[in-house]
């Protein structure tokens, strides 16, 4: 058989190890794992010295369109996505008009989606007033759905709502038989507003006072109540961007009781403390804040036990002006982080921490993969599957800038920092989407993806858990 391209000399990372082997592919699938792939190729990529993972599948990202592409478009945003080694990602229904709340916002979401330079799937949302929209979603092939629990940031008419406790209990209900899960943004509103009142007659608006706004027993109540409404139910739950150890250890305890509940952190709040809140300012923002060192490092105890499932980016842009106030509760809660998940999970977890390429792979692309149901084709290295690859240089040691970022805004928390490794190509099903520094080809060419079956937790987690 003649391949459409052979890698040849990479370390490559699969669930069990890394092992020194070549990969065939043909038609963007994988046809051949061996230590020499016989016969010829159109294509032959010389890999000595670099490491192959299967390409991150970022379950978390706001891409913004249709309505707000200004603040980030399908185009640039999958441009940062596949420069950080993400080959496919799910968008989250708000910070688009209108949200994905009914079958028309889905096909609008969808035709703007087109210009995707890499595979995608689509969040539906729960939201007050669409609760007859989640049948015709799920049938549509939404990969999930997505509800806050919290003010998510904006009053114009027709953006997206929070739901409450009653709507919530609904919602589950009625997302149960659909066979989708429930993702979570759990901040307790109640709690949130409260603590923001009171910061604001006390004169504060600083970045701490944000923080103190938004503490971690918020995230725990809103975890909880969501706990409960789920046994209750029966549906199946994903808890976005957990940024406390002891909000992900609630979490685990319910579903060591036999609850159907996944843990997704963020890079920022495994790389990112208050302090940089503090000193970075603006562009550090996010909800729920970062918190303090000694839980981002029980966060990364967590991350290598197997406690927590998958790490996304939460890519949340926005523009430049909406980052800068004197009032800290006044800018938008977002980081941009598209680039760098992949990037910072190798550094700081794999060559700083010594958590095994195994687990990194499975955590940015194993578990995702598994969890929403698209293991025929994403998440691993395996003969049979879309050739989703990123080549990584483990000593490519650089400083991220500015000039070196791809999405619209280029506003970074970690412009500055040093990293210790460095995305040289990403693949999506056999073609070279980022190599080198540069996008290849043109926007579009991404891929709608669907779920098949769901995977319960119990699939996800280590035996050390």
């Amino acid at each position: 058989m003649t391949m459409d391209l052979i890698v040849k000399g990479a370390a490559v990372v699969f669930q069990d190890g890394v092992k020194q082997v070549e990969i065939g592919i043909k038609n963007g699938i994988i046809t051949a794992i061996e230590e020499t792939v016989h016969g010829d190729s159109k294509e032959t990529i010389h890999a000595s010295g670099l490491t192959v993972l299967p390409g991150a599948v970022d379950v978390h990202v706001h891409l913004n369109e249709p309505g707000l592409g200004h603040w980030e478009g399908f185009d640039t945003g999958t441009a940062a996505l596949a420069a950080g080694g993400c080959t496919t990602y799910f968008d989250m229904p708000l910070n688009g008009r209108p949200p994905t709340v009914t079958e028309h916002a889905l096909q609008l979401k969808l035709s703007a989606a087109r210009s995707s330079r890499i595979d995608y799937g689509i969040w539906g949302g729960l939201m007050p007033g669409y609760m007859n929209s989640i049948g015709p979603l799920a049938e549509a092939g939404v990969i999930g759905f997505k509800a806050f629990m919290c003010f998510p940031g904006s009053t114009a008419e027709g953006d997206f709502r929070e739901v409450d406790d009653i709507y919530l209990l609904r919602g589950m209900e009625a997302i149960a038989p659909t066979g989708r899960l429930l993702a979570l943004h759990a901040e307790s509103e109640p709690i949130v507003a409260a603590l923001t009142k009171e910061m604001r007659r006390a004169g504060r608006t600083d970045a701490r006072a944000y923080a103190r706004a938004r503490p971690v027993w918020a995230e725990r109540d809103a975890v909880r109540r969501a706990l409960l409404a789920a046994e209750l139910t029966g549906c199946p739950v994903h808890f976005v961007h957990i940024s406390s150890a002891a909000a992900a250890l609630d979490i685990a305890d319910a579903r060591r009781a036999g609850l159907d509940a996944s843990i997704e952190t963020c890079a920022h709040y495994l790389t990112l403390t208050e302090d940089d809140l503090v000193e970075i300012g603006g562009a550090a923002k996010c909800s729920p804040p970062l918190r303090d060192k000694a839980n981002m490092e029980r966060l990364w105890e967590l991350v290598a036990d197997g406690t927590i499932d998958i790490v996304s980016s939460d890519h949340s842009p926005c523009p430049p002006e909406m980052k800068a106030s004197d009032d800290f509760f006044a800018i938008w809660g977002g980081i941009s982080g598209a680039q760098s998940t992949l990037e910072l999970m190798l550094d700081e977890g794999h060559m700083k921490r010594g958590i095994p390429l195994s687990r990194i792979a499975q955590l940015t692309a194993g578990a995702p993969a598994e969890r929403f149901g698209i293991t025929d084709r994403k998440g691993a290295i395996e003969v049979g599957r879309h050739a989703d690859l990123v080549l990584v240089d483990l000593n490519g040691s650089y400083q991220l800038e500015r000039g070196l970022l791809f999405d619209r805004h280029r506003h970074s928390p970690y412009v500055g920092r040093q990293f210790g490794c460095r995305v040289v190509r990403t693949i999506v099903r056999g073609v070279t989407v980022y190599a080198d520094g540069a996008l290849s080809g043109e926007a579009g060419g991404g891929m709608l993806v669907r779920p098949s079956v769901l995977a319960p937790t119990s699939v996800l987690r280590t035996d050390s858990e």
